[in-house]
């Protein structure tokens, strides 16, 4: 497919942007939400899956381990494609693989056979996680992404709202399987969307090689530079928490609150509806402060409010101020994410779809333990949940401590090194 109106490509960069389509972030958007609908719409089931399967409590967290452990791994091979085939054809394929995907998890027989097939579908629907982030990468930079990486979230975060409530719905008329099959037509819409009006930002003389030396010197660049690192494992401890609370909440207001599926969405859906409102408030914010003080700040609230929900899962308080505080954390997290997003891309202009792969691998993988640790500890009560969201709070302030100032551009003979080692192969 050509380049949509208000693209304009460049030969040999990105594309540059005259102006960005009222569009296109909800499309993007869209897209991403592939991941919070696969994650957040089958939590309320887990009772269900369990004792489908007569499994003993906690086992259905091991689904939500294998999703996050596949979306990991497939970021890494989604960047690279990106960055060697563009933005588009990818995103397709990935989409495609997702939603085939979909239909193997509702046919499944046993908790292994879901957790596989939760994983095969993680790496397809990668390619929507990592594409977005380097498409707005791509025609944007700056205080300009952080705008419109919020815009995205805003479209996004629908689907964190939604997503249980239609998962309690469903449960009340089905099993547990009748919510794989939504997440398949989910997919099917996503890629026919993709196909219709996905643009491809990057040009063809743009686009870096796939031989495995070429990826590992790429990878090598990324990883070894300061403000990236440090930025990505905000990212990442944050997604540490924020997957404990997802693996651990289940269990907390079903099962020990005593709350309905249809009460447990409502508590979700409140939750994520803040992460929402802080994603916007980011925007104002961070144009009268700078991205450095944005993150600092929020950075020592996070920490506060993380003890305060330890202490309120030590003395069993009331399920509304667990509730009231574990929004106020997560909205934090919605604050937070889209700056260190571009604090972590805006050096690497030059291979976006693999910093973006890097950074989503790191932040999966180290979500993905938080989920496998809450499952592992679970008690019955919300101290193993608070306890690691405690954890993660304390990583990443610890880490935001010696995060360097936020980085210019990339030094010119750094991105000449990378294009050399990728032509030469």
């Amino acid at each position: 497919m050509g380049h949509r109106p208000g693209f304009r490509a460049a030969a040999g960069a990105p594309v540059a942007v005259r102006r960005i389509p009222a569009w296109l972030p909800v499309l993007l958007g869209f897209l991403q939400a592939v991941g919070p609908v696969s994650t957040d719409m089958y939590l309320p089931a887990f009772p269900a899956i369990e004792a489908s399967f007569h499994a003993p409590a906690g086992s259905a967290q091991l689904t939500l381990g294998a999703w996050v452990l596949g979306l990991s791994v497939g970021q890494l091979v989604q960047g690279a494609l990106a960055d060697r085939f563009g933005r588009r054809r990818p995103l397709l394929a990935g989409t495609v693989l997702y939603t085939l995907g979909s239909a193997g998890c509702a046919l499944s027989g046993s908790i292994a056979a879901l957790s596989a097939w939760r994983f095969a579908t993680a790496i397809g629907a990668s390619a929507s996680m990592v594409i977005p982030r380097a498409i707005v990468r791509d025609i944007s930079e700056g205080h300009d992404s952080a705008r419109l990486l919020s815009r995205l979230i805003l479209v996004l975060g629908a689907a964190p709202i939604l997503a249980p409530s239609l998962g309690s719905a469903v449960l009340q008329v089905a099993s547990w399987r009748g919510i794989f099959w939504i997440n398949m037509g989910y997919g099917a819409l996503a890629l026919l969307s993709a196909a219709a009006a996905l643009p491809d930002t990057l040009p063809a003389a743009a686009r870096s090689a796939l031989h495995p030396a070429a990826m590992l010197g790429r990878y090598r660049l990324i990883l070894t530079e300061r403000g990236f690192l440090t930025h990505a494992l905000m990212m990442s401890f944050y997604a540490f928490a924020l997957f404990a609370y997802l693996g651990g909440s289940p269990t907390v207001f079903i099962q020990h609150y005593r709350f309905t599926t249809a009460q447990y969405a409502l508590v979700f859906g409140s939750v994520a509806a803040t992460y929402i409102a802080a994603s916007q408030l980011n925007m104002r914010v961070v144009a009268r402060l700078d991205l450095d003080g944005t993150l600092a700040r929020a950075s020592t609230l996070y920490l506060a409010l993380a003890c305060v929900v330890l202490g309120l899962a030590v003395v069993d308080s009331r399920a509304l101020w667990l509730g009231v505080f574990l929004a106020l954390t997560q909205g934090l997290t919605g604050f937070l994410n889209p700056t260190a997003t571009v604090g972590a891309l805006r050096r690497h202009a030059a291979h976006a779809g693999s910093a973006s792969a890097v950074l989503g691998m790191l932040q999966f993988a180290i979500g993905a333990s938080g989920g496998f640790l809450v499952g592992w500890l679970t008690d019955g009560t919300a101290v193993p949940m608070a306890g690691l969201m405690l954890a993660g709070a304390v990583a990443a302030k610890l880490t935001d401590m010696v995060r360097p100032a936020t980085p210019g551009p990339v030094p010119a003979g750094a991105v000449a090194q990378s294009r050399q080692a990728d032509v030469a192969s």
